[in-house]
Protein backbone atom coordinates (compact mmCIF):
# COMPACT_ATOMS: atom_id res chain seq x y z
CA UNK A 1 0.00 0.00 0.00
CA UNK A 2 3.20 2.47 0.58
CA UNK A 3 4.16 1.42 -2.34
CA UNK A 4 1.07 2.27 -4.54
CA UNK A 5 0.41 5.57 -2.29
CA UNK A 6 3.94 6.49 -3.70
CA UNK A 7 3.53 6.15 -7.48
CA UNK A 8 0.14 7.75 -6.50
CA UNK A 9 1.32 11.05 -8.81
CA UNK A 10 2.92 8.93 -11.53
CA UNK A 11 -0.41 7.32 -12.45
CA UNK A 12 -2.92 10.05 -11.93
CA UNK A 13 -0.47 11.73 -14.12
CA UNK A 14 -1.21 8.84 -16.62
CA UNK A 15 -4.85 9.10 -16.46
CA UNK A 16 -4.63 12.68 -16.91
CA UNK A 17 -2.22 12.37 -20.41
CA UNK A 18 -4.66 9.67 -21.26
CA UNK A 19 -7.92 11.63 -21.15
CA UNK A 20 -6.09 14.38 -23.50
CA UNK A 21 -3.68 12.04 -25.94
CA UNK A 22 -6.66 9.48 -26.32
CA UNK A 23 -9.44 11.90 -27.20
CA UNK A 24 -7.70 14.18 -29.97
CA UNK A 25 -7.48 11.50 -32.39
CA UNK A 26 -11.29 10.74 -32.49
CA UNK A 27 -11.86 14.38 -32.07
CA UNK A 28 -9.40 15.40 -35.31
CA UNK A 29 -11.93 13.06 -36.90
CA UNK A 30 -14.69 14.62 -36.04
CA UNK A 31 -13.16 17.94 -36.58
CA UNK A 32 -11.58 17.19 -39.85
CA UNK A 33 -15.01 15.76 -41.40
CA UNK A 34 -16.79 18.96 -39.86
CA UNK A 35 -14.00 21.14 -41.67
CA UNK A 36 -14.11 19.29 -44.97
CA UNK A 37 -10.91 17.09 -44.98
CA UNK A 38 -11.38 14.48 -46.89
CA UNK A 39 -11.19 11.20 -45.44
CA UNK A 40 -6.86 10.36 -46.99
CA UNK A 41 -6.02 13.58 -45.22
CA UNK A 42 -7.67 13.03 -41.88
CA UNK A 43 -5.87 9.38 -42.16
CA UNK A 44 -3.00 11.50 -42.53
CA UNK A 45 -3.19 12.48 -39.34
CA UNK A 46 -3.86 9.48 -37.52
CA UNK A 47 -0.06 8.68 -39.41
CA UNK A 48 1.29 11.43 -38.19
CA UNK A 49 0.41 10.75 -34.51
CA UNK A 50 2.44 7.67 -34.84
CA UNK A 51 5.24 9.35 -36.30
CA UNK A 52 5.85 11.26 -33.35
CA UNK A 53 5.43 8.37 -31.26
CA UNK A 54 8.34 6.78 -32.76
CA UNK A 55 10.67 9.75 -32.45
CA UNK A 56 9.47 10.49 -28.59
CA UNK A 57 10.40 6.58 -28.34
CA UNK A 58 13.66 6.98 -29.73
CA UNK A 59 14.69 10.23 -28.34
CA UNK A 60 12.74 10.35 -24.73
CA UNK A 61 15.74 8.33 -23.30
CA UNK A 62 18.19 10.86 -24.35
CA UNK A 63 16.31 13.73 -22.79
CA UNK A 64 16.24 12.03 -19.19
CA UNK A 65 20.20 11.65 -19.29
CA UNK A 66 20.30 15.51 -20.14
CA UNK A 67 17.51 17.09 -17.85
CA UNK A 68 16.08 14.51 -15.47
CA UNK A 69 13.04 13.19 -15.42
CA UNK A 70 11.00 16.19 -14.19
CA UNK A 71 12.12 18.79 -16.59
CA UNK A 72 12.13 16.05 -19.59
CA UNK A 73 8.15 15.67 -18.61
CA UNK A 74 7.59 18.99 -18.88
CA UNK A 75 9.22 19.47 -22.20
CA UNK A 76 6.75 16.67 -23.91
CA UNK A 77 3.50 17.86 -22.47
CA UNK A 78 4.34 21.87 -23.31
CA UNK A 79 4.97 20.35 -26.81
CA UNK A 80 1.57 18.16 -26.48
CA UNK A 81 -0.30 21.16 -25.16
CA UNK A 82 1.36 23.46 -27.77
CA UNK A 83 -0.17 21.08 -30.59
CA UNK A 84 -3.71 20.91 -29.29
CA UNK A 85 -3.98 24.58 -29.01
CA UNK A 86 -2.70 25.47 -32.54
CA UNK A 87 -5.33 23.72 -33.71
CA UNK A 88 -7.79 25.92 -34.32
CA UNK A 89 -5.37 28.81 -35.31
CA UNK A 90 -4.64 27.03 -38.22
CA UNK A 91 -7.14 25.21 -40.55
CA UNK A 92 -5.29 23.26 -42.53
CA UNK A 93 -4.60 19.09 -42.46
CA UNK A 94 -1.07 19.53 -43.18
CA UNK A 95 -0.65 21.88 -40.53
CA UNK A 96 -2.36 19.39 -38.08
CA UNK A 97 -0.40 16.56 -39.03
CA UNK A 98 2.77 18.50 -37.90
CA UNK A 99 0.70 19.27 -34.56
CA UNK A 100 -0.21 15.43 -34.54
CA UNK A 101 3.48 14.49 -34.72
CA UNK A 102 3.67 16.51 -31.26
CA UNK A 103 0.73 14.62 -29.59
CA UNK A 104 2.54 11.55 -30.57
CA UNK A 105 5.91 12.94 -29.36
CA UNK A 106 4.50 13.87 -25.92
CA UNK A 107 2.35 10.52 -25.31
CA UNK A 108 5.78 8.65 -26.16
CA UNK A 109 7.83 11.21 -23.86
CA UNK A 110 5.44 11.02 -20.91
CA UNK A 111 5.45 7.53 -20.84
CA UNK A 112 9.01 7.07 -20.86
CA UNK A 113 9.40 8.76 -17.94
CA UNK A 114 6.77 7.32 -16.12
CA UNK A 115 7.92 3.59 -16.95
CA UNK A 116 11.53 4.80 -16.09
CA UNK A 117 10.32 6.26 -12.82
CA UNK A 118 8.51 2.81 -12.18
CA UNK A 119 11.63 0.77 -13.28
CA UNK A 120 13.50 2.43 -10.26
CA UNK A 121 11.62 1.93 -7.70
CA UNK A 122 10.16 -1.86 -7.81
CA UNK A 123 11.51 -4.35 -6.63
CA UNK A 124 11.24 -8.25 -7.94
CA UNK A 125 8.36 -8.99 -4.84
CA UNK A 126 6.94 -5.43 -5.89
CA UNK A 127 6.92 -5.87 -9.58
CA UNK A 128 3.65 -7.71 -10.13
CA UNK A 129 1.37 -5.00 -8.37
CA UNK A 130 2.92 -2.20 -9.64
CA UNK A 131 2.53 -3.59 -13.37
CA UNK A 132 -1.03 -4.48 -12.78
CA UNK A 133 -1.85 -1.45 -10.75
CA UNK A 134 -0.16 0.43 -13.98
CA UNK A 135 -2.11 -1.41 -16.60
CA UNK A 136 -5.59 -0.72 -14.75
CA UNK A 137 -4.54 2.80 -14.37
CA UNK A 138 -3.76 3.08 -17.92
CA UNK A 139 -6.83 1.34 -19.27
CA UNK A 140 -9.05 2.96 -17.06
CA UNK A 141 -7.51 5.99 -19.11
CA UNK A 142 -7.58 5.05 -22.34
CA UNK A 143 -11.62 3.83 -22.04
CA UNK A 144 -12.74 7.45 -20.14
CA UNK A 145 -10.71 9.26 -23.02
CA UNK A 146 -13.09 7.25 -25.51
CA UNK A 147 -16.01 8.96 -24.07
CA UNK A 148 -15.14 12.32 -23.29
CA UNK A 149 -15.24 12.33 -27.42
CA UNK A 150 -19.31 12.13 -26.77
CA UNK A 151 -19.36 15.33 -25.22
CA UNK A 152 -16.55 17.70 -27.21
CA UNK A 153 -17.91 19.45 -30.00
CA UNK A 154 -15.95 19.23 -33.01
CA UNK A 155 -13.94 21.94 -34.66
CA UNK A 156 -14.45 24.64 -31.48
CA UNK A 157 -11.42 26.25 -29.64
CA UNK A 158 -13.37 24.99 -26.25
CA UNK A 159 -12.40 21.28 -26.87
CA UNK A 160 -9.31 21.45 -28.00
CA UNK A 161 -8.52 23.90 -24.79
CA UNK A 162 -10.13 21.08 -22.79
CA UNK A 163 -7.70 18.31 -23.73
CA UNK A 164 -5.25 21.22 -23.48
CA UNK A 165 -5.89 21.60 -19.70
CA UNK A 166 -5.72 18.09 -19.35
CA UNK A 167 -2.80 17.67 -20.95
CA UNK A 168 -1.16 20.39 -18.60
CA UNK A 169 -2.66 19.00 -15.64
CA UNK A 170 -0.98 15.95 -16.39
CA UNK A 171 2.40 18.08 -15.60
CA UNK A 172 1.28 18.68 -12.20
CA UNK A 173 0.79 15.42 -9.98
CA UNK A 174 4.55 14.27 -10.92
CA UNK A 175 6.45 17.87 -10.80
CA UNK A 176 5.06 18.28 -7.12
CA UNK A 177 5.75 14.68 -5.62
CA UNK A 178 8.08 14.68 -2.93
CA UNK A 179 9.56 11.75 -3.95
CA UNK A 180 13.13 11.31 -4.97
CA UNK A 181 13.90 11.52 -8.56
CA UNK A 182 15.10 8.47 -9.68
CA UNK A 183 18.96 7.66 -11.74
CA UNK A 184 18.39 8.41 -15.46
CA UNK A 185 17.91 4.18 -16.99
CA UNK A 186 20.54 3.62 -19.67
CA UNK A 187 18.75 3.73 -22.95
CA UNK A 188 18.48 0.40 -24.73
CA UNK A 189 19.79 0.00 -28.54
CA UNK A 190 17.28 -0.16 -30.88
CA UNK A 191 18.11 -3.24 -32.83
CA UNK A 192 14.80 -4.00 -35.06
CA UNK A 193 16.95 -6.97 -36.46
CA UNK A 194 16.72 -8.60 -33.04
CA UNK A 195 13.31 -8.78 -33.25
CA UNK A 196 13.05 -10.89 -36.55
CA UNK A 197 16.08 -12.93 -35.78
CA UNK A 198 14.75 -14.11 -32.45
CA UNK A 199 11.27 -15.01 -33.95
CA UNK A 200 9.98 -13.86 -37.60
CA UNK A 201 6.58 -14.64 -36.35
CA UNK A 202 6.30 -12.31 -33.66
CA UNK A 203 7.47 -9.30 -36.16
CA UNK A 204 4.32 -10.14 -38.36
CA UNK A 205 2.12 -10.54 -35.49
CA UNK A 206 2.78 -7.05 -34.10
CA UNK A 207 2.66 -5.55 -37.35
CA UNK A 208 -0.76 -6.94 -37.78
CA UNK A 209 -1.58 -6.02 -34.14
CA UNK A 210 -0.71 -2.38 -35.24
CA UNK A 211 -2.65 -2.54 -38.61
CA UNK A 212 -5.57 -3.83 -36.38
CA UNK A 213 -5.11 -1.07 -33.20
CA UNK A 214 -3.96 2.05 -35.30
CA UNK A 215 -6.50 2.20 -37.79
CA UNK A 216 -9.53 1.22 -35.43
CA UNK A 217 -8.61 4.17 -33.06
CA UNK A 218 -7.84 6.29 -36.07
CA UNK A 219 -9.99 5.97 -38.87
CA UNK A 220 -12.83 4.12 -36.66
CA UNK A 221 -14.97 7.55 -36.23
CA UNK A 222 -14.93 7.44 -40.47
CA UNK A 223 -16.26 3.78 -40.20
CA UNK A 224 -19.06 5.71 -37.36
CA UNK A 225 -19.77 8.61 -39.57
CA UNK A 226 -20.72 7.06 -42.47
CA UNK A 227 -22.60 4.28 -40.48
CA UNK A 228 -24.23 6.84 -39.39
CA UNK A 229 -23.14 7.50 -35.49
CA UNK A 230 -23.75 10.58 -33.78
CA UNK A 231 -20.27 11.71 -31.93
CA UNK A 232 -21.90 10.30 -28.58
CA UNK A 233 -22.91 6.93 -30.63
CA UNK A 234 -18.84 7.15 -31.68
CA UNK A 235 -17.52 7.55 -28.66
CA UNK A 236 -19.22 3.87 -27.20
CA UNK A 237 -18.46 2.25 -30.81
CA UNK A 238 -14.77 3.05 -29.78
CA UNK A 239 -14.96 2.30 -25.99
CA UNK A 240 -16.23 -0.88 -27.11
CA UNK A 241 -13.18 -2.00 -28.94
CA UNK A 242 -11.36 -0.97 -25.15
CA UNK A 243 -13.15 -3.11 -23.16
CA UNK A 244 -13.63 -6.48 -25.54
CA UNK A 245 -9.70 -5.79 -25.49
CA UNK A 246 -9.55 -5.63 -21.91
CA UNK A 247 -12.11 -8.75 -21.27
CA UNK A 248 -9.79 -10.54 -23.69
CA UNK A 249 -6.62 -10.54 -21.53
CA UNK A 250 -6.99 -13.06 -19.12
CA UNK A 251 -8.37 -15.87 -20.76
CA UNK A 252 -6.09 -15.21 -24.30
CA UNK A 253 -2.97 -15.14 -21.78
CA UNK A 254 -3.95 -18.53 -19.67
CA UNK A 255 -4.20 -20.11 -23.21
CA UNK A 256 -1.27 -18.73 -24.23
CA UNK A 257 0.46 -20.25 -21.78
CA UNK A 258 -0.63 -23.80 -21.82
CA UNK A 259 -0.69 -23.84 -25.58
CA UNK A 260 1.68 -23.58 -28.44
CA UNK A 261 1.64 -19.58 -29.02
CA UNK A 262 1.84 -19.94 -32.91
CA UNK A 263 -1.46 -21.77 -32.82
CA UNK A 264 -2.84 -19.26 -30.54
CA UNK A 265 -1.61 -16.31 -32.78
CA UNK A 266 -3.15 -18.28 -35.94
CA UNK A 267 -6.44 -19.00 -34.24
CA UNK A 268 -6.65 -15.14 -33.12
CA UNK A 269 -6.29 -13.98 -36.46
CA UNK A 270 -9.01 -16.74 -37.68
CA UNK A 271 -11.34 -15.40 -35.09
CA UNK A 272 -10.17 -11.25 -36.14
CA UNK A 273 -11.59 -12.26 -39.37
CA UNK A 274 -15.10 -13.49 -38.24
CA UNK A 275 -15.11 -10.52 -36.61
CA UNK A 276 -14.20 -8.09 -39.42
CA UNK A 277 -17.33 -10.46 -41.29
CA UNK A 278 -19.78 -9.85 -38.39
CA UNK A 279 -19.58 -6.39 -38.13
CA UNK A 280 -19.68 -6.11 -42.14
CA UNK A 281 -22.82 -7.82 -41.35
CA UNK A 282 -24.01 -6.89 -38.86
CA UNK A 283 -23.84 -2.57 -39.64
CA UNK A 284 -27.47 -2.97 -40.71
CA UNK A 285 -28.82 -3.90 -37.17
CA UNK A 286 -28.42 -0.70 -35.56
CA UNK A 287 -26.51 1.14 -32.99
CA UNK A 288 -26.38 -2.26 -30.80
CA UNK A 289 -24.89 -4.47 -33.32
CA UNK A 290 -22.22 -2.27 -34.15
CA UNK A 291 -21.10 -1.79 -30.59
CA UNK A 292 -21.21 -5.84 -30.31
CA UNK A 293 -19.39 -6.31 -32.84
CA UNK A 294 -16.60 -3.47 -32.02
CA UNK A 295 -16.16 -5.33 -28.52
CA UNK A 296 -15.97 -8.21 -30.53
CA UNK A 297 -13.40 -6.73 -32.60
CA UNK A 298 -11.35 -5.90 -29.58
CA UNK A 299 -12.05 -9.42 -27.74
CA UNK A 300 -10.25 -11.23 -31.27
CA UNK A 301 -7.43 -8.21 -32.15
CA UNK A 302 -6.36 -6.58 -28.72
CA UNK A 303 -4.47 -10.22 -27.51
CA UNK A 304 -2.31 -10.25 -30.25
CA UNK A 305 0.34 -7.94 -29.71
CA UNK A 306 0.98 -10.06 -25.96
CA UNK A 307 1.03 -13.38 -27.59
CA UNK A 308 3.57 -12.04 -30.09
CA UNK A 309 5.53 -10.51 -27.93
CA UNK A 310 5.53 -13.77 -25.41
CA UNK A 311 6.81 -15.84 -28.38
CA UNK A 312 9.22 -14.10 -29.29
CA UNK A 313 10.65 -13.48 -25.70
CA UNK A 314 10.62 -17.12 -25.65
CA UNK A 315 13.68 -17.31 -27.96
CA UNK A 316 15.47 -14.52 -26.30
CA UNK A 317 18.14 -14.94 -23.33
CA UNK A 318 17.39 -12.47 -20.53
CA UNK A 319 20.37 -10.29 -21.51
CA UNK A 320 18.24 -9.76 -24.45
CA UNK A 321 14.84 -8.65 -23.14
CA UNK A 322 15.33 -4.76 -23.09
CA UNK A 323 16.28 -4.33 -26.45
CA UNK A 324 14.03 -7.22 -27.72
CA UNK A 325 10.61 -4.95 -26.47
CA UNK A 326 12.46 -1.75 -28.20
CA UNK A 327 12.78 -3.43 -31.39
CA UNK A 328 8.90 -4.88 -31.14
CA UNK A 329 8.19 -1.65 -30.51
CA UNK A 330 9.84 -0.56 -32.96
CA UNK A 331 8.00 -2.79 -35.79
CA UNK A 332 4.37 -1.86 -34.06
CA UNK A 333 5.15 1.43 -34.70
CA UNK A 334 6.26 0.93 -38.32
CA UNK A 335 2.55 -0.54 -39.15
CA UNK A 336 0.77 1.95 -37.07
CA UNK A 337 2.54 4.71 -39.24
CA UNK A 338 1.14 2.89 -42.19
CA UNK A 339 -2.12 1.52 -41.32
CA UNK A 340 -4.47 5.06 -40.70
CA UNK A 341 -3.39 6.83 -44.14
CA UNK A 342 -3.52 3.55 -45.87
CA UNK A 343 -7.16 2.65 -44.34
CA UNK A 344 -8.40 6.05 -45.43
CA UNK A 345 -7.19 5.48 -48.88
CA UNK A 346 -9.84 2.51 -49.44
CA UNK A 347 -12.50 3.68 -47.58
CA UNK A 348 -12.34 6.73 -50.13
CA UNK A 349 -12.12 4.45 -53.07
CA UNK A 350 -14.61 1.31 -52.07
CA UNK A 351 -16.44 2.54 -48.96
CA UNK A 352 -16.37 2.42 -45.25
CA UNK A 353 -16.25 -1.23 -45.37
CA UNK A 354 -13.39 -1.84 -47.10
CA UNK A 355 -11.69 -1.01 -43.60
CA UNK A 356 -12.35 -4.33 -42.39
CA UNK A 357 -11.87 -6.31 -45.69
CA UNK A 358 -8.25 -4.47 -45.37
CA UNK A 359 -7.93 -5.76 -41.81
CA UNK A 360 -8.75 -9.37 -42.48
CA UNK A 361 -6.97 -9.69 -45.57
CA UNK A 362 -3.75 -8.23 -43.09
CA UNK A 363 -5.32 -11.04 -40.56
CA UNK A 364 -5.10 -13.53 -43.35
CA UNK A 365 -1.23 -13.08 -44.31
CA UNK A 366 -0.89 -13.38 -40.64
CA UNK A 367 -2.28 -17.13 -40.56
CA UNK A 368 -0.61 -17.87 -43.61
CA UNK A 369 2.64 -16.89 -42.50
CA UNK A 370 1.99 -18.30 -39.10
CA UNK A 371 1.41 -21.76 -40.80
CA UNK A 372 4.68 -21.68 -42.62
CA UNK A 373 6.43 -21.08 -39.90
CA UNK A 374 5.12 -24.14 -37.84
CA UNK A 375 6.29 -25.81 -41.20
CA UNK A 376 10.33 -24.97 -40.29
CA UNK A 377 9.84 -27.46 -36.96
CA UNK A 378 11.30 -24.71 -34.47
CA UNK A 379 10.37 -24.77 -30.77
CA UNK A 380 11.19 -22.63 -27.95
CA UNK A 381 14.35 -23.53 -25.60
CA UNK A 382 11.84 -22.37 -23.19
CA UNK A 383 8.33 -21.04 -22.18
CA UNK A 384 8.11 -17.30 -20.91
CA UNK A 385 5.21 -15.90 -18.83
CA UNK A 386 3.01 -14.19 -21.27
CA UNK A 387 1.88 -10.55 -19.88
CA UNK A 388 -0.16 -8.07 -20.82
CA UNK A 389 2.25 -6.24 -22.74
CA UNK A 390 1.53 -1.92 -23.20
CA UNK A 391 2.29 -0.24 -26.18
CA UNK A 392 3.98 2.87 -24.72
CA UNK A 393 8.02 3.31 -24.99
CA UNK A 394 11.15 1.76 -25.31
CA UNK A 395 11.69 1.43 -21.46
CA UNK A 396 8.36 -1.19 -21.14
CA UNK A 397 10.86 -4.08 -21.18
CA UNK A 398 12.62 -2.86 -18.19
CA UNK A 399 9.55 -2.93 -16.48
CA UNK A 400 8.26 -6.25 -17.80
CA UNK A 401 12.27 -8.01 -18.38
CA UNK A 402 12.20 -9.98 -15.39
CA UNK A 403 8.39 -10.93 -15.20
CA UNK A 404 8.64 -13.39 -18.00
CA UNK A 405 11.22 -15.06 -16.30
CA UNK A 406 8.82 -16.58 -13.82
CA UNK A 407 6.01 -18.48 -15.91
CA UNK A 408 3.11 -19.13 -14.57
CA UNK A 409 2.45 -22.91 -13.28
CA UNK A 410 1.04 -25.42 -15.96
Amino acid sequence: MRMMISFAALFLSVVLLQLSSGGVGPLDVLSGSALGFSNQEIGMLGSAHFFGFFIGCWFAPRLLGTVGHSRAFAAFTAAGSIGLLAHMMVINPYAWALMRVASGLCVAGCYTVVEAWLQSKVTNATRGRAMGTYRMVDMTGSLCAQGIVGILAPADYISYNILAILCCAALLPITLTTATQPETPKSPRLRPGLAYTRSPLAVAGVIAAALSSASFRMVGPIYGQEMGLSAGQIAWFLASFVVGGALAQFPVGWIADKFDRRKVLIWLSVAAIGSCAVTMSTAHLGVMGILLSSALFGLTTFPIYSVAAAHAHDFASSDERVELSAALMFWFAMGAIAAPYGASILIDVYGPKALFVMLAAGHGLLIAFGVIRMRSGRTPRKRTAYINALRTSFIIGRLTGRTREKPRSE
